[in-house]
């Protein structure tokens, strides 16, 4: 592990926290009261929608735990995950679904 010292990393926590709070003023702060064009509400509607598959995907496609071989456990988790999600719309009970199938497919196979 590198050391880094404490001025170093107290100048990045401080230069990504204006960063977060740059991007969020310039929405918020400058444009916040106008209203905003049809095509980009539509768009930013997606957005939330958008992150968890993102993260999700990498764990999936390549899991870090078995270095990129196949994992039933994952591969099920995430099948269900997107079918439940599909059919009841509920991004919380396809979450749950996921968790409780990843779970029950790791106590099952160990």
């Amino acid at each position: 592990m590198t050391d880094i010292s404490d001025s170093a990393l107290w100048a990045v926590i401080i230069g990504l926290g204006l960063g977060s709070f740059g991007l969020r003023f310039a929405f918020l702060g400058l444009i916040g009261d106008r209203p905003m064009p049809e095509w980009l509400l539509r768009h930013l509607r997606y957005t939330a929608v958008a992150i968890l598959p993102a993260l999700v995907a990498p764990l999936v496609v390549w899991p870090t735990a078995t270095e990129g071989n196949f994992d039933l456990p994952c591969i099920s988790a995430a099948l269900i995950a997107l079918t439940v999600g599909y059919v009841t719309k509920n991004v919380l009970i396809a979450m749950l679904t996921g968790a409780v199938t990843l779970s029950g497919m790791v106590y099952l196979l160990s």
